[in-house]
């Protein structure tokens, strides 16, 4: 695949729909809403259902919600065809006016600053998630979860399947698990059909695991070795995902762990950055014999291996920080391990 240069060429990567993205909206009934759309992953995910739709020749309304604290995030929306609506979610006033649509993708989450702040992250995590599953009861919803819900498991008996059962580390992870227990409640209240995906570690070039570790690398700064081993997925493969991923929709919900196939060790992936950027890493720590990790084996055959391989998506990072790319300043401490962020 050609580089990635610029914001502009980053965006059109991670927002090109796949074949089996365009087939699926051709196939898919109704208008898409999309809660939470203003975050990392959102606006890529709606312009690929946007560009999906439109190259599938059908007329689909794309709606995004969020605050919109940034207001360029509304603008590049609207200017790429998908409608916004300005909401705080957690208003209740304000939920009750977003349009009845079939099909919903909820994103609206919060990790970090959860230290301190507990009772907002359970507030958005676990209280609104119940709120917007008892508003949008007769539609279907897929709704990101997080691959912290699983315990930190041995490196040498590989990830957790979706059989496993959750046992989350810290708040944050207990939160993302009540999120998932209100959709569940729901689902069985009213029959929603439900999707709930357990992502871990989405990759942009702006941020993400692999820009962590590149960073410190090329930095010259020590890479944390506690959390030995990571799983990672392109995000546009995460978001083609979470796209195809109402055809699973059935209550009781549906879980999928949505990663790369790869356990990757986080050791081996800084010499891999250290050899591009011709300099010797710095370690610090050892690997503890346990991670935090998912088996994505099951998303693997219901939706076929990632795109993007892990081979391409080092060489994109390591060419992005080298050129000087735009980064977000927003470390995933994947590294942390009691669960305290």
């Amino acid at each position: 695949m050609t580089a990635i240069r610029t914001e502009g060429e980053l965006e059109e990567r991670l927002s090109r729909p796949s074949a089996a993205d365009v087939e699926f909206m051709r196939e898919l009934e109704g208008d898409l809403l999309i809660l939470g759309v203003a975050g990392k992953m959102g606006p890529s995910l709606a312009r690929r259902a946007r560009r999906a739709a439109d190259e599938a020749g059908v007329r689909k309304r794309i709606v995004g919600v969020a605050r919109f604290s940034n207001p360029r995030v509304r603008e590049e929306l609207e200017a790429a065809g998908v409608e916004t609506i300005c909401a705080d979610l957690l208003d209740e006033e304000q939920l009750q006016a977003l349009p009845e649509l079939p099909n919903v993708i909820y994103m609206a989450a919060r990790k970090f600053g959860t230290t301190g702040n507990e009772y907002l992250t359970w507030a958005l995590n676990t209280y609104l998630p119940g709120r917007v599953a008892e508003r949008f009861r007769r539609s279907r919803i897929v709704a990101f979860s997080s691959g912290n819900v699983y315990p930190l498991v041995p490196i040498a008996h590989g990830g957790p399947t979706e059989a496993t059962p959750p046992d989350p580390v810290g708040e944050y992870a207990q939160s993302v698990l009540g999120r998932e227990r209100m959709f569940e409640y729901f689902s069985a209240r009213y029959g929603t059909p439900v999707t709930l995906l357990r992502l871990n570690y989405a990759i942009d070039l702006r941020y993400g695991v692999l820009v962590d570790i590149a960073l410190k690398v090329y930095q010259r700064q020590p890479v944390n070795l506690a959390m030995g081993q990571v799983n990672v997925i392109w995000q546009g493969d995460a978001n083609s995902v979470a796209l195809r991923a109402f055809r699973l929709c059935q209550s009781p919900p549906a879980v999928l762990n949505v990663t790369g196939p790869e356990t990757v060790s986080v050791r081996s992936l800084a010499w891999k950055f250290a050899r591009r950027f011709g300099v010797e890493p710095i370690f610090e720590g050892t690997e503890a014999p346990t991670a935090l990790l998912s088996d994505a084996s099951l998303c693997h055959r219901l939706f076929g291996y990632p795109e993007v391989t892990l081979e391409q998506m080092i060489e994109w990072v390591a060419e992005w920080i080298r050129a000087g790319g735009v980064l977000w300043n927003k470390p995933t401490h994947f590294e942390v391990r009691d669960g305290r962020f």
